[in-house]
Order: C-alpha cells, then structure tokens, then sequence
C-alpha cells in the first residue's frame, strides 16, 4: 500500500494516461511532477491538476534528449524529497510498413519511445536502488508482446521496453532490493497518439511516407474510429495505482489480445512460421460489432 505521501513523477504527463495517472496518484495527496514537451499542454493539466487541489508541478522536458532528461532530474532532486514513483510513459506512435519506414522514422519514434525509458532509468535508477525505495512504472503497449504489420517501427520501440523491464524485474529481485517496476501494455485507450506527429522535430522529418495522404489514410481513420470505442485513460490509471500498491509486474488493461498472446507464445515454442490471422482494425471491428 502507498501509505505515505510521495513524489510522482511522470513523463509524457500533460495528456493521455499519463495525465489520468496525474490525477489518480494526486489524488491520493502526492506531490505530481509532470514533465512534457508541450508547454502549453503542460501548463494546461497542470492549472486542472491544481484546480482539483492537488499539489502539481510542471517542467518542460524532451526525453529524447540526455541532457534534457538530466536537467529535468536535477530540477526534481533540488525540490522534491523521495521515495519516488516514476512513470515512464512519454511516447508517440507511427505507422506504416517497414519498407517505407525511412532511417528517420525509426530515429524519432525509438528516440522517444525507447531511449526516453533509457535516459528515464539512467537519471533516476541509481538514486532510488540507494534509497532501496520507490517504483517504476514503464509504458509498453501490447505492441511489445506482438507484431502487426505496419506497425513495424512501433512494435520494435514497444518489444525494446518491454524487455528491458523484465530485465530490469529480474534484476532488481537479484539485489532483493525494495525498489519495484512495473509494465503496463495497453490495449486501445483514448489518448492523442494518433496525433503524435504534432510534436516530431522537423530535423526527423526528411520522409513524409507515413505522413502524406495515400492508402494508408483510410487505415489510419478506421484506426481513429475504434479510438473512440476505447479503453478512457482514467480507467489505465486505477488499472496502474493498484499495481504499484501490490508490486504487480504486468499490466493489461483488456483481455482482447489475450488469445493472439497465446498464439504468438505457442508458435515460438513449437518453431512454427508466424502466421497473419488477422490485423488490429479487423479484430478490434469483430469485437465491437
């Protein structure tokens, strides 16, 4: 049980789950430091945050950048005492297939989604293994447990975090230290990362293959369409307070992609081909007809 008040830190904090995860732990009466890098965003969650009492601060960070991230870890350590919670949830989404995925795709999306949780336990790992107190909770998605196709870029950025969380689970019980981590890996919940590329610096767009209007257009609509039907944030937030209170590992907040799960882990273990049955749109559309 959280029992005693903390200081929740949470990137990618300004919209989405990580804001709902802003006001779920404020809630509780921690002190909440969100960072982002959009100002406006972060200056609005935060007034919202405020208004409901809760104590907030906001700091402008890019997590794709080392120096941004070390900075926005001292301005947390001159203010805030620990034990700490620290979310890792900054991330954007990008689609298209991995033939027309230019090196710049891969270096924005993987610079965000993969080394912001990189630079994230850098800056703050050491310090909380030396308090022997405090949890982790790394944003994963279940495109980090399978592998649709055009969403290669993505997938891998998801695969990556999701490994280094177990190895980090799997270390940290090594050290039988107090510190926990958690996975969440959603399913579909309604956030604005369909919009992500609002935030892409214009130095990592040399391609616009995954931007411009072509076939890909009506995918991306059809996609949107079901972001309607899905999971609200605040929901993945109660999912993500209870299992830091209980140091539950894995978090899935559906049990839609459970069987496809289970036939991902079934062929690895009998070597078999993988095999396309069906992509995200069309199993999402069969489960809400």
């Amino acid at each position: 049980m959280i029992k005693e008040r903390s200081s929740v830190v949470i990137t990618g904090g300004a919209s989405g789950i990580g804001k709902s995860l802003a006001f779920r732990f404020g809630k509780e009466g921690n002190d909440i430091i969100i960072g982002d890098i959009e100002e406006a965003a972060l200056d609005l969650a935060i007034s919202e945050l405020r208004s409901e009492g809760i104590l907030a601060t906001g700091i402008v960070v890019d997590v794709s950048d080392l120096d941004s991230v070390r900075s926005f870890k001292e301005q947390i350590f001159s203010a805030f005492a620990p034990p700490y919670i620290l979310c890792l949830n900054a991330g954007v989404g990008a689609g298209g297939s991995i033939s027309e995925s230019d090196v710049l795709d891969w270096e924005w999306v993987l610079g965000v989604n993969l080394w912001g949780v990189i630079y994230g336990l850098n800056a703050f790992l050491p310090f909380m293994e030396k308090n022997n107190n405090g949890h982790i909770v790394i944003t994963s998605s279940i495109a980090g447990h399978l592998s649709y196709p055009n969403m290669g870029v993505y997938n891998a950025s998801k695969h990556a975090v999701l490994s280094i969380a177990e190895t980090l689970c799997y270390e940290l019980q090594e050290k039988s230290t107090e510190v926990g981590v958690s996975v969440l890996c959603p399913g579909l919940v309604k956030t604005n990362i369909l919009d992500s590329e609002r935030n892409r610096p214009e130095i990592l767009t040399g391609n616009v293959s995954l931007t411009e209007p072509d076939d890909h257009d009506t995918r991306k609509e059809a996609v949107r369409e079901i972001y309607n039907l899905a999971l609200d944030p605040d929901s993945v937030a109660d999912l993500v307070f209870k299992a830091v209170e209980s140091k539950q590992f894995y978090i899935f907040t559906e049990n839609t992609f459970h069987d496809a799960i289970k036939s991902r882990h079934r062929d690895i273990e009998l070597a078999r081909n993988p095999m396309l049955r069906a992509n995200l749109v069309e199993e999402h559309l069969n489960d809400t007809d």
